[in-house]
């Protein structure tokens, strides 16, 4: 792999995003018609194959598609429905509902690292987009950091820590992609990139998880600013992946803990130094850490405020 490859999952998922803006896509209500589906196919496979053929890889013929995608639709037709009316009639009704968001803001693909983004957006507003609901229906936005950073594939990632230490949180978080299995880069928590996806999503509040992970580390490090270009930047992360590959982290350093917090219910029993470090993440973004995960089971998140 050279150092201008994106590092997706190879899945597929961008193409796919792809054939949407360009008015080729298949959608699951065309699986349930065979002679649209038909039509469908024969009109977007000649270029399959193409690309496909000039790859070096198994070309398809129609009806072999046809065929196994009329499969799939019968298999799906009992759940497909109109999501967005159904949605709305929900909104309507004022129940509450939860919208859960996939993959983090950076790799967002209008306000991340582009090029090393997905190929959808990621942040908050996007619910809106792809549930067909109005901004004031969402009342709050909860933001999801891991009290460390990690990131999967290529990109800038200015925290990521390449030394035993980045080894210790990736062993002990088990830090490894769900999708392709590959590991996954960590590094000190960034309070730049916290503030800014606080800012283009909107949160009212955080969730930090795995804050056990942090257990026993004797210094725990916070990212409070970058220095680029002989500035100090401490509210914005530059637009420019390149730009922002060459930004050094500035670090403010925090006392660690040695305590056991697995089995902790209540924030207030946490240790001093365990509280000291969330409220100060609190502090630098500006938003308040409501949920605090202190190991992977169902009773392991202390809700602090609601």
């Amino acid at each position: 792999m050279d150092g201008t490859a994106i590092g997706t999952t190879g899945r597929g998922i961008g193409p796919c995003y792809e054939d949407r803006v360009g008015r080729r896509s298949i959608f699951v209500w065309d699986l349930l018609d065979a002679d649209r589906l038909r039509a469908r196919v024969a009109q977007s496979l000649p270029e399959k194959n193409a690309l496909l053929a000039a790859l070096g890889a198994q070309t398809f013929d129609v009806d072999h598609v046809v065929g196994s995608l009329l499969e799939v639709g019968d298999a799906l037709r009992p759940y497909v429905g109109d999501a967005n009316m159904r949605v709305r009639e929900l909104v309507d009704a004022q129940v509450s509902i939860l919208f859960e968001g996939a993959q983090g803001t950076m790799l967002d693909i209008g306000h991340g690292t582009y090029p090393f983004v997905t190929s959808s957006h990621t942040i908050s507003g996007s619910a809106c987009v792809g549930l067909g609901i109005p901004p004031q229906s969402i009342t709050d936005v909860v933001g999801i950091t891991k009290a460390y950073c990690t990131r999967v594939g290529n990109g800038p990632f200015p925290t990521e820590l390449t030394d035993a230490v980045g080894q210790s949180l990736r062993d002990k978080g088990q830090e490894y992609g769900s999708t392709t299995g590959r590991p996954r880069r960590c590094g000190w928590i960034d309070a730049v990139a916290l503030k800014y996806a606080a800012r283009v999503n909107g949160f009212t509040s955080f969730a930090m998880t795995k804050l056990d992970i942090l257990t026993a580390m004797p210094v725990i490090q916070v990212c409070v600013a970058y220095e680029l270009e002989g500035k100090r930047i401490t509210h914005e992360v530059p637009a420019d992946a390149e730009r922002l590959g060459a930004a050094s982290p500035v670090y403010e350093s925090l006392p660690g803990w040695d305590e056991d917090i697995s089995a902790v219910a209540r924030y207030e029993d946490l240790p001093v130094n365990a509280r000291r470090y969330v409220e100060t993440v609190e502090t630098l973004t500006g938003v308040p850490v409501a949920y605090v995960s202190v190991g992977p089971g169902r009773n392991s998140t202390i809700v602090r405020k609601t």
